[in-house]
């Protein structure tokens, strides 16, 4: 990485420094717990949870759609406490790279794909806005990972060039789209790994 050493770091979130906010497991464990028909939530679930990460759905409207199309025996706040009771710290990423940060001085820049009220609880609740300067997040950009305008814009909020800015990311096709503009890129599939491909990494500011 000669002449292109790293000032920027965009991170996930899910599957990099917490559980996914409401991923496949997740939805899983809902099923079973409230007793939902699985086939038709999943159907539901895929049909319209791209619009509610991308912002342009309430979590009460995507709720509306998938689960409370139809009466249940349980309350709409019963069903969002579980949603947000399923996000859990990885073991020791918040601290490695709030860590890298301050050692190396890096703008960190969160690239996620998560719904507004799902993301606001997960940074609230894990103090997130302590290790990012920003989220470009998906339901503020209005646009998802794998669109590539999405790195394109978090260069522009941090202010840097591709080539100066890094993805870690649990997804191997985001990283790689992430490359495809010259933003250099970590697979993340777990932090001992991480902590070896970083000290190949040339840091702007050391």
């Amino acid at each position: 990485m000669k002449n292109e050493k790293i000032a920027t770091l965009f991170l996930d979130i899910g599957g990099v420094l917490l559980t996914n906010g409401w991923g496949k497991p997740s939805r899983k464990l809902a099923v079973a717990h409230f007793n939902l028909d699985p086939e038709e939530t999943e159907e539901r679930h895929h049909l319209t949870f791209d619009t509610y990460e991308m912002g342009k759905l309430s979590l009460d409207e995507y709720l509306n759609r998938v689960v409370f199309y139809e009466h249940r025996d349980f309350s709409k706040e019963d069903f969002r406490s579980f949603m947000f009771e399923q996000s859990k710290p990885l073991p020791g990423s918040i601290d490695f790279f709030s860590e890298l940060k301050a050692k190396h001085k890096l703008s960190v820049i969160a690239v996620n794909n998560e719904g507004r009220e799902l993301n606001e609880y997960r940074i609230r609740k894990y103090k997130l806005d302590q290790l990012f300067d920003a989220f470009a997040s998906s339901c503020y950009m209005k646009l998802r990972k794998p669109d590539v305008d999405i790195f394109h814009m978090a260069c522009d909020i941090a202010q840097t060039l591709p080539h100066h800015a890094m993805m870690v990311d649990d997804r191997m096709m985001f990283v790689d789209v992430a490359k495809s503009i010259s933003i250099h890129g970590l697979h993340f599939d777990e932090l001992k790994n991480i902590k070896e491909k970083i000290k190949e990494v040339e840091f702007k500011f050391n």
